[in-house]
């Protein structure tokens, strides 16, 4: 029996490397858009001028979300919510708004990008991490997050394609880009003076956070590079345990050939 054509046609157009294509056309539409319009100059510069206020908190910490979607980098968004809401409610919009690009990130990965990017991951060090966030999400995304080694936007891509859940990603997400945003916060808080304590403060535990990042993402490539070579030790020794089961299973069936018959021929 043969399908509408319109039917095949919406299949098609649903399918798993058609949404991968509707992905990529998205983030290179947005990457294009952020470098045309360059939307962080103009948060930076306390757009739209007309609001103020709660409002204006509102509405930067949605526009910082689009944007952190967007690709634009979080620490000059950051800088710019220090610069205009001050230390606490800039730590607060900043936060925000880093939930939801981080939301709008996943979601956009999980349902457009994860049917198709599933059966890629094949390699050792892609389970080793895939293993990694969908049994241990949220340790392993507040490390992510306190220790950020890896790109914002490409942890959140990688938690989409992962078997992760919505809520401990989010709930990590939030709890640790806490001390890294309050920082760059309080940088841009304070950047007419650059010589206060809390400025100085702030720099040194952004680059004493950045150095703790490279050594932590150091020693966590060599845990799951031995995690992925255990991984697949054990994979080996379950096939080869299999196949002598099989083999040992056959051998048992097979049926002993019928002995000779015996004895002298009659006269």
């Amino acid at each position: 029996m043969f399908e509408p054509v319109s039917v095949r046609r919406s299949r098609g157009l649903l399918s798993p490397k058609a949404r991968l294509t509707y992905l990529a056309v998205i983030l290179v539409a947005a990457g294009v858009c952020v470098l045309l319009f360059e939307p962080q100059r103009l948060l930076a510069a306390g757009w739209p001028p007309q609001l103020s206020g709660a409002g204006a908190m509102i509405v930067f910490g949605v526009a910082y979300g689009v944007c952190t979607a967007a690709l634009v980098p979080r620490p000059i968004l950051n800088l710019a919510a220090g610069a205009l809401f001050g230390a606490p409610w800039g730590i607060a919009v900043s936060l925000g708004g880093t939930i939801v690009g981080a939301a709008l990130s996943f979601l956009l990965g999980r349902a457009l990008g994860q049917d198709a990017l599933r059966p890629y991951v094949r390699g050792r060090w892609l389970k080793a991490a895939d293993g990694q966030l969908t049994r241990h999400g949220f340790r392993s995304m507040l490390a992510i997050r306190l220790f950020p080694g890896m790109p914002f936007q490409l942890a959140n891509y990688a938690a989409a394609v992962s078997r992760m859940k919505l809520f401990p990603f989010l709930l990590a997400t939030g709890l640790g880009s806490v001390p890294n945003t309050a920082a760059y916060v309080i940088a841009g808080s304070e950047a007419t003076s650059p010589t206060s304590p809390a400025f100085l403060i702030a720099t040194g535990f952004i680059v004493l956070s950045a150095a703790v990042a490279a050594v932590v993402a150091w020693r966590k490539r060599h845990r799951i590079s031995a995690h992925a070579d255990r991984s697949a030790r054990e994979h080996e020794a379950a096939e080869t345990a299999t196949v002598t089961g099989a083999e040992a299973e056959a051998a048992a069936t097979v049926v002993p050939p019928a002995p000779a018959a015996t004895g002298s021929p009659a006269p």
